[in-house]
């Protein structure tokens, strides 16, 4: 799932004076999402906690999207799981701007039966708190380049034996000493 089903908000009178603010806070039942070729899965869904004020120009969405994920850690391949702690923070126009070249990251507008969809910002959300480098446990040792071999279950010889290869090898440049006698 690569964007959520819209989480449609109405603002209605509630908000129709500037300073006026309108808690909110739910669910949404996602299974899973993707951020470049990782999937993850979500047992329990993700929750919001948000604020939408009236600014004047536009209403701000402020608060905080969490979860708890699972996928893949990146370096032994074993199951591993984060939680996602995301802050929300969009704001959306009543109308659209004079210059719209001026919002460099674009903008949302109100629409026009006074509705917002919090499902972007929801998922930047989520997508933003996902870690780049998806670890098992700080310390994960991952797999040996050699043999496979995982790591964390202990040593499995391949870098002792690289080792002495590498010391017994005649391209080491330090193999000519071995044989040196000091007396």
């Amino acid at each position: 799932m690569d964007t959520l089903k819209p989480v449609i908000v109405e603002i209605g009178e509630t908000l129709e004076n500037p300073g006026d603010s309108l808690p909110l806070t739910g669910s949404l039942p996602i299974d899973s999402y993707s951020t470049g070729e990782k999937e993850f899965t979500l047992a329990d869904g993700v929750s919001y906690d948000v604020v939408l004020t009236n600014a004047g120009d536009g209403i701000l969405v402020s608060g905080i999207v969490r979860g708890h994920a699972e996928g893949q850690c990146d370096r032994c391949l074993e199951p591993a799981s984060f939680d996602i702690s995301g802050e929300i923070e969009e704001y959306y126009l009543f109308e659209e701007p004079e210059d719209a070249e001026a919002y460099e990251d674009g903008f949302e507008l109100v629409g026009p039966d006074r509705t917002v969809d919090l499902s972007g910002a929801i998922w930047d959300a989520m997508v933003m708190d996902t870690p780049f480098v998806v670890l098992c446990r700080p310390d994960c040792a991952g797999l040996c380049p050699m043999c496979g071999a995982n790591l964390n279950e202990g040593p499995c010889g391949c870098a002792e034996a690289a080792e002495q290869a590498w010391v017994d090898s005649d391209e080491n440049p330090f193999a000519a000493l071995k044989n040196l006698k000091l007396d």
